[in-house]
């Protein structure tokens, strides 16, 4: 596909100007510009004592207690689920190593957090000039885990492409663990190492990850999380196989967004027992 559709990037946009196509109400003699002019010096102070700049503060606190009960939630969970599964994951790991030849983990660079869309973005007209000479990768890299379930490859950087039902790569062993999901449990530990939550919009790779948001319009808006091992959009949607899932996941994922929650997670969780055993949703 050679057409662009206008992207619009979320760091741009800025707050809504006064202009918004409303007729003003007239100002009182009380309320006149004249009257509301500030002294010398007194800025600051009427600044500090303006009851409008508190809900601002105190949203950001109950935003960051919210995000800190979130990410005790899904440190807690990985936790326990690494302790729980331990002795499946040696298992698997054995029969990986005994099926076919090549390591046990498979690694995989994927695009995390964009923290510029969070609580970094104050910090951007500092660090903008620097920022702009680097390559915007939509968010921060890091490496996730899997059980390998292709058969390994000796090219150092393959081509990043999706998997598919009928991809010849595909082990007899990795088609079972890709059915129930098992392949996935190493990423608990990259939820302890900070790079994922167990529940968020699923990482993207990198080259993937740039042609999609080039494609898609507001595909970068699901940046403003950890992604997740399991989300809204893995629970009701199918693995990403055409563009339609894209524009699908994406509006999940930010549904999800808008009202995250430690309850709402715990929600997701549950519901992604019952798809692991009716593998629901595999490729």
């Amino acid at each position: 596909m050679n057409f662009r559709l206008d992207v619009r990037d979320p760091r741009g946009s800025g707050r809504p100007t006064p202009s918004s196509g409303r007729t003003p109400e007239p100002l009182s003699p009380a309320h006149s510009p004249q009257s509301a002019a500030p002294a010398s010096g007194a800025g600051t102070d009427r600044m500090e004592d303006d009851p409008t700049v508190r809900p601002g503060r105190l949203q950001r606190w109950v935003d960051r207690l919210g995000e800190r009960q979130t990410r005790a939630l899904n440190l807690t969970v990985a936790l326990a689920g690494i302790v729980l599964t331990a002795p499946i994951m040696l298992v698997i790991g054995l029969l990986v190593k005994l099926s076919s030849p090549g390591p046990v983990l498979f690694t995989q660079t994927r695009v995390g957090v964009d923290q510029r869309l969070g609580r970094d973005r104050r910090r951007n007209g500092r660090a903008g000039a620097a920022g702009r000479r680097r390559r915007d990768r939509g968010g921060r890299i890091f490496t996730i885990f899997k059980f390998r379930t292709m058969t390994a490859t000796r090219t150092k950087d393959p081509q990043q492409i999706w998997a598919r039902t009928d991809d010849p790569r595909i082990t007899r062993l990795g088609a079972v663990l890709r059915k129930y999901r098992l392949d996935e449990l190493p990423q608990l530990f990259n939820v302890l190492k900070g790079d994922m939550n167990v529940v968020g919009p699923r990482p993207e790779q990198p080259e993937i990850f740039e042609q999609l948001a080039d494609r898609v319009d507001g595909y970068r808006l699901r940046q403003q999380v950890l992604p997740g091992i399991t989300g809204w959009a893995q629970v009701n949607h199918r693995y990403d196989q055409c563009l339609a899932d894209v524009h699908r996941k994406l509006a999940l994922d930010l549904e999800y967004i808008g009202r995250r929650s430690p309850t709402e997670d715990v929600k997701i969780m549950a519901r992604t027992i019952p798809i692991m055993i009716g593998k629901k949703g595999a490729v």
